[in-house]
């Protein structure tokens, strides 16, 4: 079988590179590796995702939902350095490198736990779910994601996600309009949609 980046114990020999990049306006530093998602650079959609989140308007901590190497969850943390940032992966790899990665960045607002969508998270409820679903993983497992999401979010909570129109923003939006009754395309460049839901 084939290794994922949704793997649980990446098997490939680890071979980490370092990556610089200008996020909301101050230069982060992260360690990628093999077996981890977009391992050779920040992918254009996480980018944008980062770019386009905009603080919510209730009090709560944020789950990073997918975490991989860190670069969603920690420029959040800097961001909302009064909340707690929950970083969620299911890939072992990914996990530790951005405990690394958040040390390297002088992010301390964070907690990390291994947790396939949500089963390692207990009974916990946010104020933001943050994510760039793992498409290769199939529709059901992200559709899943928004789902979970749905029970995990606040009155008032808000879902935040990025995907290619290519990979599946349309039935994206149709979940997310069902389970919501609302889904907002706060932006999209380059085929990517930034989405957006409240939970009412």
């Amino acid at each position: 079988m084939s290794e994922h980046y949704f793997s649980e114990k990446p098997q490939s020999k680890s071979s980490p590179l370092q990556l610089n990049y200008r996020l909301r306006g101050k230069t982060y530093k992260f360690t990628s590796d093999v077996g981890v998602f977009s391992k050779k650079e920040i992918d254009f959609g996480t980018k944008l995702l980062i770019e386009a989140f905009t603080p919510p308007g209730i009090p709560g901590n944020v789950l990073d939902l997918g975490c991989g190497y860190g670069p969603i969850g920690i420029t959040t943390a800097d961001l909302l350095d009064e909340r707690e940032i929950v970083m969620a992966d299911v890939n072992e790899r990914a996990i530790a490198l951005a405990k690394s990665n958040a040390e390297l960045n002088g992010v301390s607002n964070v907690r990390f736990v291994k947790s396939d969508q949500f089963s390692g998270l207990d009974d916990q409820r946010f104020a933001v779910i943050i994510t760039n679903p793992p498409i290769r993983a199939g529709k059901k497992v992200v559709h899943g994601m928004f789902e979970g999401s749905k029970e995990r979010l606040h009155k008032g909570g808000e879902l935040w996600v990025v995907i290619q129109k290519k990979q599946g923003a349309p039935s994206a939006m149709q979940k997310m309009e069902s389970l919501f009754g609302n889904c907002e395309i706060v932006i999209r460049s380059k085929g990517y949609y930034i989405l957006r839901s409240i939970n009412d």
